[in-house]
C-alpha cells in the first residue's frame, strides 16, 4: 500500500485563543484563525482550491465557511467526535496527495460556551440514544467513563488510591505549567499537586483538575503538495504518517476488556509509525500532543503509544520524562487540560503546536532540536473509540 509519507506539506497555520469567547461567534473564530493561516502561508482566500470544515455541534454545513469568501470551490463539512479537527486535516491531505487539488484548507471550530452546558453534550437521560445505543439505559458522563480506566489501572498495577491520584495530579500540573507559557491557552494558571489532589471530585478518582476545559476556539491549516511547499515558505512541515482507527465498540461489549488500554490508540499509533518509518517512538519523536481529555487518559496514552512500558508510566511521570525538559515532551502547549477542548478544533490545535515546535517558533515552550512530532486524538470513551494519529517532520 502506497502511503502518504512526504507527499503533503503544511505551509500555513492559524489558531485563535481558546476560552470563553463571548465576544466572538463561530464565523468570527473561523475568520480569526483562517487569516492567521493565510498570512502565515503568504496566500489569499482565492488561492484555496478545496476546503474541509470540522465541527461537532457548531456548524450546520459547508456554508459555515462563507465569511472566508472562497471562490465557488468544493467545501465539505466533516465530523468524527473529538477527532473532528484531525479528520478535516486528513481529508485535505488525502485530496492533495491524490492530485485532486494543489492547495487545500482544513478548518476546525467549536463554540461550546454559549450552550450553557457544563460539559460536552451527549446522552444523559433515559431514551436519549444519540450514542447509537438502544436508548433504554440512563447513560453516563465522560468523566465517569474515564474514571473506570483510573480505578482499574490503580487495581491492576497495585497503586494505592493516594499514589495513583498524585501521579495523575503531576500530569495536570505539567500541562498547566506548559499552558501558563502559552498566551492562547484557555487557562493561564499554574497548579500544585496538592490543589489537584484536593479538588472537588467529579467522578472518583477524577477531580475537577483532572478534567479538560470546555472551550470555544478555531484552528486552521493550509496544505499543499510537498514538491510545491518551498514556493510558500522556507520551513514547511511534511506529513510522514497519517492514520485513523475506528473500533466497533468491542471494548464496551466484551466481558474481558481490561480497562487499562484502548485498542484504537494502540493500532492507530502503530500504523502511523509504520507509515512514517518510526521504530522507537520514545527515542525518535521530539514532541507529542496527545488527547488528555482526562489525566488518566494521558497516562494510559503513554503506554498505548509506546512511550512507556505497560504498567510503568508512573515511573516516567516521576522521572519528568514528559516535561518540557524531559526525554519526550508531551502536550507542550498545555494540552486539552489547559489549552481547552472545543471539540472540532482540538486536532488542528494540536497540529498548530507541533508545527510551531518543528519550526522553532514555540517561544518559552520550545523543545530542543526538534525533528519529528506527533498528534493524537481519541473520540469516544473507554471501550469505544476513534483514534487519529499524525506524524510530521521538518525535513523531507
Amino acid at each position: 500500500m502506497d502511503g502518504i509519507k512526504d507527499k503533503v506539506a503544511i505551509v500555513g497555520m492559524g489558531c485563535t485563543k481558546f476560552g470563553e469567547r463571548w465576544d466572538k461567534g463561530v464565523e468570527d473564530l473561523i475568520v480569526e484563525a483562517a487569516y492567521e493561516a493565510f498570512e502565515d502561508a503568504g496566500i489569499e482566500p482565492k488561492d484555496i482550491q478545496a476546503a474541509w470544515i470540522g465541527t461537532v455541534f457548531s456548524g450546520l454545513s459547508a456554508i459555515t465557511l462563507s465569511p472566508l469568501q472562497l471562490q465557488y470551490i468544493p467545501v465539505t463539512r466533516v465530523e468524527n467526535m473529538c477527532a473532528t479537527g484531525s479528520e478535516a486535516l486528513r481529508a485535505a491531505s488525502y485530496a492533495v496527495a491524490a492530485g485532486v487539488c494543489d492547495v487545500a484548507l482544513a478548518v476546525g471550530v467549536e463554540k461550546l460556551k454559549d450552550s450553557g452546558a457544563t460539559g460536552v453534550k451527549g446522552p444523559s437521560v433515559v431514551g436519549d440514544n444519540q450514542d447509537g445505543s438502544s436508548g433504554i439505559g440512563p447513560g453516563y458522563s465522560a468523566p465517569a467513563s474515564f474514571a473506570y480506566l483510573a480505578t482499574r489501572y490503580f487495581y491492576d498495577y497495585n497503586l494505592k488510591p493516594e499514589e495513583g491520584k498524585r501521579l495523575l495530579a503531576k500530569i495536570a500540573v505539567k500541562n498547566h505549567h506548559n499552558g501558563s507559557l502559552n498566551p492562547k491557552a484557555h487557562f493561564q494558571n499554574e497548579l500544585t499537586v496538592e490543589q489537584v489532589v484536593n479538588a472537588p471530585i467529579i467522578a472518583w478518582p477524577l477531580g475537577l483538575f483532572d478534567c479538560c476545559g470546555v472551550s470555544d476556539g478555531a484552528s486552521v491549516a493550509v496544505v499543499t503538495r510537498a514538491d510545491m511547499a518551498k514556493n510558500f515558505r522556507d520551513d514547511p512541515i511534511y506529513i510522514k504518517g497519517l492514520q485513523i482507527c475506528v473500533g466497533a465498540r468491542q471494548g464496551a461489549m466484551r466481558q474481558d476488556y481490561d480497562f487499562v488500554h484502548i485498542e484504537e490508540n494502540v493500532l492507530g499509533s502503530r500504523r502511523a509509525y509504520a507509515e512514517a518509518g518510526i521504530k522507537d517512538p520514545r527515542q525518535e519523536l521530539s514532541c507529542a500532543e496527545v488527547h488528555d481529555c482526562f489525566s488518566i487518559h494521558e497516562m494510559i496514552v503513554y503506554e498505548d503509544l509506546g512511550f512507556s512500558p505497560r504498567g510503568r508510566a508512573g515511573e516516567d511521570i516521576e522521572a519528568g520524562t514528559f516535561t518540557l525538559e524531559g526525554e519526550l515532551p508531551v502536550n507542550t502547549d498545555g494540552g486539552l487540560k489547559c489549552f481547552g477542548h472545543p471539540l472540532g478544533a482540538s486536532g488542528l490545535r494540536m497540529m498548530y503546536e507541533v508545527y510551531k515546535q518543528l519550526q522553532g517558533k514555540a517561544g518559552p515552550r520550545q523543545v530542543k532540536n526538534p525533528h519529528l512530532g506527533l498528534t493524537h486524538n481519541l473520540g469516544g470513551n473507554a471501550g469505544t473509540g476513534i483514534c487519529s494519529c499524525f506524524v510530521v517532520g521538518n525535513e523531507k
